[in-house]
């Protein structure tokens, strides 16, 4: 059965806005909930349930990790981000895409510059992050002040080169990180699912978190019984090893936690 969802069929080809350039756009879908329930129950031959029975078995399916009938349900994105997010981006190999080429291509005037809020310090206990609090408002007006002097500078030259004659493949080398691109980007709900979960995970890179935040939400107008599953089993839900296991029980028989003391702060944080 060909699955029509009419909350999805409103929103594709609409751009929803990312940062201060970029946007995603929901181009096409294939499946829905009920693909993934159709897909769970071919094997014993029984047709579409009742709602309850359908959200039961999706929420069985995704808390069990029996992940097939999700990609049986797949998403196409147009995408525009800047170029150090589709680096990130594109760590992800489960997916089809294509990205749109400065060979072919003269490239916009567009370049990332993050909001004063978003201007912080290098963390001290995060090697790859920011602190939490943003810097003073002369100091973020000075940070942002380089950074589009930079690229309105990187433009000038790369089109100088374009009117010099210089091939775009080679004028486009010197064009900043924060150079927006764009691409189609096509992957099913499997591996979407765990795509949100790395890149909504506070400890991921804001930008990149905007995108998933926006893609979500896509996700749950197509699929809305299994966005909310995946919600609350993975991307609320937390998993214990066995040590954590360990030192849970001992801490409910109101021993002394058994970890070592990175061991433990990590498991803290799991429990806050």
């Amino acid at each position: 059965m060909h699955c029509i969802v009419p909350e999805a069929e409103e929103i594709l080809d609409k751009e929803f806005p990312v940062l201060d350039h970029g946007f995603v756009r929901l181009v096409d879908y294939l499946g829905s909930d009920q693909r993934i329930v159709q897909s769970a129950r071919v094997s014993y031959g029984e047709g579409t349930k009742t709602y309850r029975q359908d959200k039961g078995l999706i929420n069985y399916l995704l808390r069990n990790d029996h992940t097939s009938p999700f990609e049986q349900v797949v998403f196409t994105f147009h995408v525009k981000m800047p170029i150090f997010v589709a680096r990130q981006w594109t760590r992800h190999r489960t997916a089809r895409m294509n990205e749109i080429s400065g060979r072919y291509s003269v490239m916009k005037d567009e370049c990332y510059v993050p909001a004063p809020e978003n201007i912080a310090l290098q963390s001290e206990d995060n090697k790859q992050g920011r602190k939490n609090e943003p810097v003073s408002e002369e100091m973020a007006a000075r940070v942002r002040a380089i950074m589009e002097e930079d690229a309105e500078r990187a433009f000038s030259n790369y089109h100088e080169l374009l009117d010099m004659g210089i091939a775009r493949e080679i004028s486009r080398i010197d064009l900043p990180l924060s150079l927006y691109t764009e691409f189609y980007w096509q992957i099913d709900l499997h591996n979407l699912f765990h795509f949100l979960a790395l890149r909504l995970d506070s400890h991921a890179q804001y930008e990149i978190r905007q995108y998933g935040i926006v893609m979500l939400d896509i996700v749950r107008k197509v699929c809305p019984i299994a966005a909310e599953a995946f919600e609350n089993h993975k991307l609320k839900g937390k998993s214990f090893s066995g040590r954590e296991v360990e030192a849970i029980k001992a801490m409910l028989n109101g021993e002394e936690c058994p970890l070592e003391k990175r061991e433990r702060e990590l498991f803290e944080e799991k429990l806050r």
